[in-house]
């Protein structure tokens, strides 16, 4: 079943999801070679229990911890632990809050240190083509046009498409209906809807796009070794244009000082 959102409920879940994206910019805060993965994760906890929300994933399916982060040829859902980041590392942050009975999530890719010139590349258009399938995220389209979007213009470079996992819709519950991939044909798929509330998460990989899962039943990485990259936006379907619920802004306005 797909969720309508009232306007009153997008403006609570729009909270969740800004503090998202101001607990992702306390990570920005402290990423840096040496830190280990479980202490950014413990910052992000600390911060979101402080703004009156719980960690969204923690607990969620048995997940251990309050942030997904993946680093390098991780994909999506690994887990905090002793690792300590290295000078020219990538790290997808996935993060989700739950406030008011609802559900924010987003995820952003952090270059640690110095990074290959080839790896950034992959970076900045993994994060161009989640905007160009919110361009597609309005009234009449289709969920196929979201994943053509996304597919169109990151194939144009020689990337691949994850295709193991897909966006959703997000809300009372941290995954809905409908699924959102990030490859498709346009045309296709559900008939997007004013007030639908989804998450466009384009996971896109250097390499091929087959994937593997670690022994421990969540890191997800990709089959060559080859580094993915990960950005994810909470979005409302609106007539002509969408409405971006969570935000970068305030992660780059640290990244940008740094």
């Amino acid at each position: 079943m797909i969720y309508i959102k009232t306007n009153e409920e997008v403006e609570i879940q729009r909270q969740s999801s800004l503090l998202v994206g101001k607990t992702l910019a306390e990570v920005a805060k402290i990423i840096r070679p040496g830190i280990s993965t479980m202490e950014l994760d413990k910052v992000a906890e600390t911060f979101i229990r402080d703004n009156g929300a719980v960690p969204g994933f923690k607990g969620y399916g048995g997940f251990p911890a309050t942030l997904c982060i993946s680093v390098n040829d991780e994909v999506v859902h690994g887990i905090p632990g002793n690792r300590e980041l290295k000078d020219g590392d990538i790290v997808s942050v996935d993060c989700g809050t739950l406030m008011n009975e609802f559900y924010g999530d987003s995820a952003y890719t952090f270059a640690v240190g110095e990074v290959d010139d080839e790896v950034l590349l992959l970076l900045e258009r993994t994060k161009q083509s989640l905007y160009l399938g919110i361009e597609k995220a309005v009234v009449g389209k289709r969920v196929g046009d979201i994943g053509y979007a996304v597919q169109n213009y990151v194939e144009g470079f020689g990337y691949s498409v994850v295709r193991d996992l897909v966006g959703h819709g997000v809300g009372r519950n941290l995954h809905e209906s409908p699924e959102v991939p990030n490859y498709g044909r346009r045309g296709s798929g559900i008939k997007l809807k004013s007030g639908m509330c989804i998450a466009i998460e384009p996971m896109i990989n250097l390499g091929v796009k087959d994937v593997s899962q670690d022994r421990d039943g969540w890191t997800i990485r990709t089959i060559d070794s080859k580094p993915s990259a990960h950005f994810e936006h909470d979005v409302v379907v609106r007539q002509g244009e969408a409405d971006i619920m969570s935000t970068f802004e305030y992660i780059e306005q640290v990244l940008n000082n740094k």
